[in-house]
């Protein structure tokens, strides 16, 4: 293995201890998620109580929960030493930290090219920029699951469709990715059959377990949610709630803070149809690209990324853990066509950071609407929409040549 490989992967681990060890002592509790809903949630399937998604309605694709009910297996040992929560929690760290081992060591492999290791660093930058929010959500499982499928695009499609599939059915993100290779690919009829056989299992596996009517309760939870607080859409009424005539709000149902303010609930039920118009519209310009011609690398990432970015922008939703579906497109960007891939990365980079700083660093202050955070999430915010931007006028750029070369 060459030295700057080793010294690749170094940086790579430490920066994992680093931002594990960040989430016990960072405010706002970053490591909540992990504690307060991951344990609790895998404890009751554990007892033989409430399975989420099966025997109730749940905000995430059932088969999230089999990295929480790993993460009790990783944690038993420690249990007796650091208590039940400090056990899960460095259990969920490994968990994490091993996955995305995994996922580097496809990434960058033995001897590693420099677009290979240039893609690395910016795999380490981002996470450690984005600090614990990055590794205690279960957004993190997806990261390396989505860079593994992404890498095998071109020579393993199917293998890569099977591996984006998963990833998918823990968290729906990943799905952007293989609408994109869809989209983008000549393999497109693999690629499809494979998502489809996968999701074919999982339904009937789920159906046999008896989710029944709660089969895509993952779906139907969102749809009554309002505006979460650091969603894009909400930044005018952080500024209302600066200025006192907006106020904040926490949901218990939902266990997030909310925007509440006149006009609120009409914008909250505009966003996902737009969404849908948005993403929609994207594919359908990734789509003439590839009918006239498009070259496979070139138009993956730009497609990729403005999917990813749309689905970010137009959501009610906005958990500082979104920022961490823009790495595996990066990735990709850096992989397939590094010389372009520069401006995003940066915008990516930046985001990370501005995010940590939202969350956790200033969250308390931001929940008071306190000056200096809502301008930071201003900040934040606005990038998103020039990542989108950036996003569109690269995949616009894609020359649209016919070639018998196209992957």
């Amino acid at each position: 293995m060459k030295a700057r490989v080793v010294g690749l992967w170094a940086a790579f681990l430490a920066v994992h201890v680093l931002v594990a060890w960040l989430g016990w002592v960072y405010p706002a509790q970053p490591m909540g998620d992990v504690t307060l809903v991951y344990q609790p949630w895998s404890q009751a399937a554990l007892a033989g109580e409430a399975i989420v998604g099966v025997t109730e309605s749940w905000v995430y694709p059932q088969p999230a929960i089999i990295p929480m009910l790993l993460t009790q297996i990783v944690a038993w040992p420690l249990t007796g030493v650091v208590g039940s929560a400090g056990a899960y929690l460095i259990g969920w760290a490994i968990l994490v930290t091993a996955l995305d081992a995994v996922g580097f060591g496809v990434l960058v492999g033995r001897t590693g090219t420099a677009a290979r290791r240039s893609a690395g660093w910016f795999w380490t930058a981002a996470l450690l920029l984005l600090g614990p929010i990055g590794m205690y959500r279960i957004d993190a499982v997806t990261v390396p699951l989505a860079v593994i499928g992404g890498c095998w695009l071109v020579k393993r499609p199917a293998t890569a469709a099977v591996v984006l599939a998963v990833a998918a059915w823990i968290k729906i993100w990943p799905g952007a990715l293989i609408v994109a290779a869809v989209t983008a690919a000549r393999t497109r009829g693999r690629i499809l059959l494979a998502f489809l056989g996968v999701s074919g299992v999982v339904i009937l596996l789920l159906s046999v377990l008896g989710a029944g009517e709660h089969l895509f309760g993952f779906v139907t939870e969102q749809t009554g949610r309002g505006l979460q607080i650091e969603a894009v859409a909400a930044t005018p009424f952080m500024w209302m709630a600066a200025a006192g005539a907006a106020t904040v709000e926490y949901s218990f149902e939902i266990l997030t803070f909310q925007i509440d303010a006149p006009g609120v609930d009409l914008l909250a039920a505009v966003l996902t149809p737009l969404m849908a118009v948005a993403g929609l519209a994207v594919v359908v310009l990734g789509a003439v690209k590839a009918v006239r011609g498009a070259s496979f690398p070139r138009l993956l990432p730009p497609l990729a990324m403005a999917i990813v970015v749309v689905l970010i922008v137009t959501n009610k939703v906005g958990s500082p853990q979104f920022q961490t579906w823009l790495i595996a497109p990066v990735v990709l960007w850096i992989l397939f066509d590094r010389t372009r891939s520069g401006a995003p990365a940066a915008v990516v980079l930046a985001l990370c950071g501005l995010t940590c700083l939202v969350y956790p660093l200033t969250y308390d202050a931001l929940l008071r609407a306190e000056l200096l955070p809502v301008l930071v999430l201003t900040a934040r915010n606005a990038l998103l929409i020039v990542l989108l931007v950036l996003a569109v006028r690269a995949l616009l750029r894609v020359p649209a040549v016919r070639s018998s070369k196209r992957k």
